[in-house]
């Protein structure tokens, strides 16, 4: 009896010992990746990253003659909005509206890096085109949350109150 049951507990430490994980410290499992946090509220956002951006674009594309220094910078520029929209996709509002914040931060980023392209591209014409539907995209998110900002390319900024929906 007692040769049976040293047997029976010697072949269960030898299965331990040969199963992988099993004989490993919960420290050696492997690390969970860090948390993406937000630090800044969505107002710092859009009025030190993605505003300062688009009126720097907005600057470098009025002039007809611009040098590849200026196309390069302006490239950088749309990427940053389009990583700001990034940003905004991990600070969705807490009600109904998370859908059409998503929705609305994807199409910033999309606009923004087809911006991205045409400025790499050195095409005025399109480069321009594309920042006015770039500012028509921040003003449907405007409206859609109720933000009193409307931005526009190429003219003078426009701060007052947008029309409500009826």
């Amino acid at each position: 009896m007692y040769r049976l049951r040293f047997a029976a507990l010697a072949i269960l430490v030898a299965a331990m010992c040969t199963v992988p994980g099993a004989s490993q410290s919960p420290a050696a499992k492997k690390k969970e990746p860090p948390r993406l946090v937000p630090v800044a509220e969505t107002k710092l956002l859009m009025e030190g990253l993605a505003h300062p951006n688009f009126l720097g674009i907005e600057r470098i594309l009025k002039s007809d003659e611009a040098d590849a220094e200026s196309w390069a910078f302006a490239r950088g520029q749309a990427i940053l909005i389009a990583e700001s929209a990034n940003l905004l996709m991990m600070r969705p509002p807490k009600n109904a509206g998370q859908d059409a914040w998503m929705q609305h931060a994807t199409r910033l980023r999309d606009q923004s890096t087809d911006l991205a392209r045409s400025i790499a591209k050195k095409d005025l014409n399109a480069s321009r085109a594309g920042l006015i539907t770039l500012g028509n995209q921040c003003n449907s998110c405007h409206q859609t949350f109720r933000v009193p900002m409307k931005v526009s390319a190429f003219a003078p900024m426009d701060v007052s109150p947008m029309p409500r929906n009826p």
